[in-house]
């Protein structure tokens, strides 16, 4: 039995990672390592989480000593990390946080990989997910491509782009078996409402503001987070050694009009007056460095892999918003923080 080791694993992304494998290979035994932070949470696995061949270990992948006993444990065939600090306000407000998880801790993971497997690395791989901010902004027109020259411009770039490097670094010096992803903005089931369409449904809901940056002008490229999931399988599974893969959702949208086709359907489905959620819109400050346009090329994906989008970004934000809906005690619990006792609860013994 195949042994996959998922960091950052009940997270948004994660979660939906850590299901696709538990689900698709009950030949595999998958270990969903998470420090609980924040964003962390494991109501979003209930339905999983007593299947036979998952295990949930908490651990902070800044902790070397402790990765690395783990890693001894376990002895993992596969890694698959998405274990980060991802908000790039926070990254604002705390940039060495953002060092320690994003670059140190990448460090650790890639240094007991090399430690348990020895240079034996037969049936290995180590992926790395990482993001289309490393490569900086766009004008009006152009793609990244996986061929893009990193410019990143805010803190959580910047430790995102020296992880990838880092990967990229031990696949070169020490033949570690790696494959790299950079994706484009996430939205879906489960999301932490600190991002645009989680905060965008929640105040609605309530009634409070919604706030846009700027002139609401900035444009990004939007994944389904269940595509996302498939793509990860995908690439960890028939990605080429060493390669990168980009993974994008072709549905660009500026931030206004993304927001008012959320609010448009809100109103539908809350049964409230066409154009009542619009009013709710408010123009804020600008943040720092805030990059015009993100917009990935993901023809190498879909050429090598087979890999495309299963939805338009207008279904899927349909089914995000049903999915907002009808988990409305879920949404509650992590507004409120109830959700960090979960733990404690199904594991305090």
């Amino acid at each position: 039995m195949k042994t996959i080791m998922i960091t950052g694993g009940a997270g948004f992304i994660g979660s939906h990672v850590v299901r696709e494998f538990v689900l698709k290979y009950p030949n595999y035994k998958i270990i969903n390592l998470d420090a609980l932070t924040y964003a962390g949470n494991l109501e979003n696995l209930k339905d999983i989480q007593d299947l036979p061949n998952y295990e949930f270990v908490k651990a902070d992948i800044v902790d070397a000593k402790k990765i690395l006993d783990i890693f001894k444990k376990f002895k993992p065939d596969g890694i698959i990390h998405l274990a980060a600090e991802s908000h790039v306000d926070r990254s604002i407000a705390n940039p060495l946080e953002f060092v320690m998880t994003n670059v140190i801790g990448t460090v650790n993971l890639l240094n007991a990989a090399r430690y348990i497997w020895k240079d034996n690395y037969i049936g290995k791989r180590f992926h790395h997910v990482s993001t289309d901010e490393v490569f900086g902004a766009l004008g009006e027109e152009g793609f990244f491509t996986e061929k893009t020259a990193y410019d990143p411009h805010s803190p959580y770039s910047a430790s995102k782009a020296s992880s990838d490097h880092l990967v990229r670094a031990y696949h070169d010096t020490y033949g570690l078996p790696i494959v790299l992803t950079n994706c484009s903005n996430n939205y879906g089931p489960n999301h932490f409402p600190e991002k645009l369409i989680p905060l965008c449904i929640h105040n609605i809901l309530n009634n409070k503001p919604l706030p846009i940056y700027g002139d609401g002008k900035y444009t990004r490229d939007w994944l389904f987070v269940i595509d996302h999931a498939r793509a990860i399988n995908l690439v960890f599974h028939k990605g080429v050694n060493g390669g990168s893969y980009n993974v994008g959702g072709f549905n660009e949208w500026k931030n206004i009009d993304l927001v008012n086709e959320l609010c448009k359907q809100m109103d539908e489905k809350l049964g409230r007056e066409e154009g009542s959620s619009a009013q709710l819109i408010t123009f804020v400050k600008d943040r720092p460095g805030h990059d015009l346009r993100y917009a990935i090329d993901a023809t190498k994906i879909n050429l090598e892999l087979g890999w495309k989008p299963s939805v338009t970004f207008e279904l899927g934000l349909s089914k995000t918003i049903d999915w907002f809906l009808s988990n409305q005690d879920w949404l509650d619990s992590v507004t409120s923080g109830d959700y960090q006792k979960y733990y404690d609860i199904q594991y305090e013994n």
